[in-house]
């Protein structure tokens, strides 16, 4: 069995760029932990309900991908700044020594929403090998809306090297999805059902499968 933990920067994000891979980890017998780092406040003129309704979502996801634990940061979205590490830092090496997770599945590091940059360097500052000796597989994916609308610049570029077959749980995860109805609309907007299937798609097209997800793998430790 191996302890894999996908990091959120906002809910959605985890099925966008791993939900079959997590379905397919849960389906191998390992541990899937999610660790969401923002949340939504009446402070930013979010209302009561949509706070509540954030949570039920969370929470049925949760079921859905049948994540052993669910840890939330808190932090107020779209309000991360390199200051952010200061605190973030230890708080997610705190969960990390708490998992000791094998696998780390980040958010890529040069997305356009500034949320997900600031996490990558605070997820990555969390990967030394001698404080942290579990970790074997460090990799980033990608989330739609957000990895394809960074600037195409080449030290910025998401480069997939790794990818998983999801063609058993690609319905599932179209099916999770769902959940998050707010952020879903009609192709050609980004985060559409027939966008996220086109994804898979390609990506599967690329590695000889019917549909994957593609991830950048940043460090892979091979011991025992």
């Amino acid at each position: 069995m191996k302890k894999v933990i996908v990091i959120s920067a906002h809910p959605d994000d985890e099925v966008l760029g791993a939900g079959g891979t997590m379905l397919k980890h849960v389906a191998n017998g390992d541990e899937v932990h999610w660790l969401i780092v923002t949340n939504i406040f009446i402070e930013q003129g979010f209302s009561q309900e949509r706070i509540d309704s954030r949570q039920e979502e969370i929470t049925k996801v949760g079921e859905l991908l049948n994540v052993k634990n669910t840890y939330k940061l808190d932090y107020p979205t779209m309000s991360l700044t390199s200051g952010s590490l200061l605190t973030l830092v230890p708080a997610i090496s705190k969960i990390f020594q708490e998992v000791k997770p094998e696998i780390i599945y980040c958010l890529n590091r040069s997305d356009a929403h500034s949320d997900h940059r600031i996490i990558f360097d605070a997820v990555a500052a969390c990967t030394k090998s001698f404080r942290y000796p579990y970790i074997k597989q460090f990799l980033m994916y990608e989330c739609i809306s957000e990895t394809e609308f960074a600037p195409a610049l080449p030290e910025r570029v998401f480069i997939p090297n790794y990818y998983v077959d999801i063609t058993s749980y690609l319905e599932q995860k179209l099916e999770i999805m769902k959940v998050y109805e707010s952020e879903l609309a009609e192709h050609p907007f980004p985060r559409s059902l027939d966008n996220i299937s086109a994804l898979a798609h390609f990506r599967g097209a690329s590695v000889g499968v019917h549909y994957a997800e593609a991830f950048q793998l940043i460090k892979f430790i091979d011991k025992e």
